[in-house]
C-alpha cells in the first residue's frame, strides 16, 4: 500500500485529492506490480509532458478493463497516425480513455464521418480535442440520425458544420432533444426584446443554450420536464451565461438553504441579477433576521418578487444601518433624472410690464 501510494503521489505526481478519488473509484489500481509496469510505459507515449489528469485517466481505465500496455499504445499510434497534435492526443486520453479499446478501423470511421459533414481538417481536430467523447458514438444509430434531424429542422449543411466546429458538444445532443428545445423557444410568452436577444445568434444556437441549462438543472435534482418548465416561465435565464446560472443555484442551495425545487415556485430567481438584487436582498434579510427585526419569516418569493423600491421601503428604509448593504437609495431618496439646472431652460420667458399695463391691470381688478 505504501509503495503504491508513493508511486501515485511522487512518481506519477498525481494530486492527493485525485489519488483519493482514483482509489475510491478503482481500488485495484493500488496493485504495485501494475503501477511499476506503467512507470516505464508513460515514457513510450513520446509526449514532452504527461499531465497528472491524463495519467489518472489512463491508469483507471487500463486497470478497470485489464488493458495491457501494448494494446494501449496501438490505439495511441492510430491517433498519432491521423495527424492529431500532442495537445489533442492529451485531451482525448484525459476525456475519453475508452478510445484505447477501439480498433484502428473504428477510429478511422469516426474521423471519416466528421469529414463528410463536411468539416475541414483543422475543424476536426478542434472537435476531437474539445469533445473527445464523439469518438465513442455510434455512427448509424447516433450520429447520422442526429444530422438528419438537424436538416429536417431546416438547417443547412454549412450552418450545421459551422455550429459543430464552434461548439462540438452539439454532437452530444440526444435524438429529438434540439426539436424539443426549439418548440419551447417558439412557445415563449415574454417581451419581444427578450425574444430578440435569445435568437440573436440564430435558432440553432438558441436551442443549444436551452439544452445546456436543462442539463445543468437536471444534474442538480430537477427532472427534464421541470427544468424546461423553469426556463419557459423565466426566459431571461436563457440570456445569462452558464457561469451565472451556476452561481445562482449554488447560492440558493448553499447560502440561502433552499432546495433546487423552490425554482418551480419562484422561477423568477433565475432571471434577476445576482450581484445587484439577489445578494443585497439576502444580506438585508439575514441581518434583520439576526436582530429579530422581521415580523414574520420572509420566503424566497417575498425576497425576489417585490420591485427594488418596494423592497427598499419595506425592509431597508426603516433600518438606516441596512442602507449601505442594499446599495441604491442609500442616501434616502432616488436621484434626479435630470442634471441640476436643466429646469432653467424650460422657464417661461418673462415679458417686461409697461406703466400702461399696470394701469389696465389695476382697473381690471377694481372692476
Amino acid at each position: 500500500m505504501e509503495n503504491s501510494l508513493g508511486l501515485l503521489l511522487f512518481t506519477f505526481k498525481i494530486p492527493q485529492k485525485d489519488v483519493i478519488s482514483l482509489v475510491c473509484d478503482c481500488p485495484r489500481v493500488l496493485d504495485s506490480q501494475f503501477l511499476k509496469n506503467w512507470e516505464s510505459g508513460f515514457s513510450k507515449l513520446g509526449l514532452p509532458r504527461v499531465p497528472p489528469l491524463m495519467m489518472r485517466s489512463i491508469l483507471e481505465h487500463s486497470r478497470r478493463f485489464q488493458l495491457d500496455a501494448d494494446g494501449f499504445f496501438r490505439s495511441v499510434g492510430v491517433l498519432k497516425g491521423s495527424g492529431f497534435s500532442d495537445e489533442t492526443l492529451t485531451k482525448v486520453l484525459e476525456g475519453y480513455p475508452g478510445v484505447t479499446l477501439m480498433n484502428e478501423r473504428e477510429i478511422q470511421r469516426r474521423i471519416e464521418f466528421l469529414i463528410g459533414i463536411p468539416i475541414a481538417k483543422d475543424g476536426i481536430e478542434r472537435v476531437v480535442r474539445s469533445f473527445p467523447e464523439v469518438l465513442g458514438f455510434g455512427i448509424e444509430d447516433r450520429l447520422k440520425p442526429l444530422l438528419s434531424e438537424f436538416k429536417d429542422l431546416g438547417f443547412s449543411e454549412d450552418l450545421i458544420s459551422k455550429e459543430i466546429v464552434r461548439e462540438p458538444r452539439i454532437l452530444g445532443l440526444e435524438i429529438g432533444e434540439l426539436s424539443r428545445c426549439l418548440e419551447l423557444l417558439k412557445s415563449l410568452k415574454c417581451r419581444e426584446v427578450i425574444k430578440e436577444k435569445i435568437f440573436s445568434e440564430g435558432e440553432f444556437r438558441a436551442g443549444f443554450e436551452v439544452k445546456l441549462r436543462v442539463d445543468y438543472l437536471s444534474r442538480q435534482g430537477l427532472n427534464r420536464r421541470e427544468a424546461l418548465e423553469v426556463l419557459w416561465k423565466e426566459p431571461r435565464s436563457i440570456l445569462y451565461k452558464m457561469e451565472d446560472i451556476e452561481r445562482k443555484v449554488e447560492f440558493l442551495v448553499n447560502n440561502m438553504r433552499y432546495t433546487i425545487r423552490y425554482l418551480l415556485d419562484v422561477p423568477e430567481y433565475m432571471g434577476v441579477n445576482f450581484d445587484k438584487q439577489i445578494v443585497p436582498r439576502f444580506n438585508v434579510i439575514e441581518y434583520l433576521r439576526s436582530k429579530d427585526g422581521l415580523g414574520s419569516e420572509v420566503g424566497l418569493r417575498a425576497l425576489i418578487k417585490p420591485s427594488r423600491l418596494k423592497f427598499y421601503n419595506l425592509y431597508v428604509k426603516p433600518y438606516p444601518e441596512c442602507e449601505k448593504m442594499y446599495g441604491r437609495y442609500s442616501d434616502g431618496e432616488a436621484k434626479s433624472r435630470h442634471p441640476v439646472g436643466l429646469w432653467k431652460h424650460f422657464k417661461p420667458q418673462s415679458i417686461p410690464q409697461t406703466k400702461e399695463d399696470v394701469k389696465n391691470m389695476k382697473l381690471f381688478m377694481a372692476s
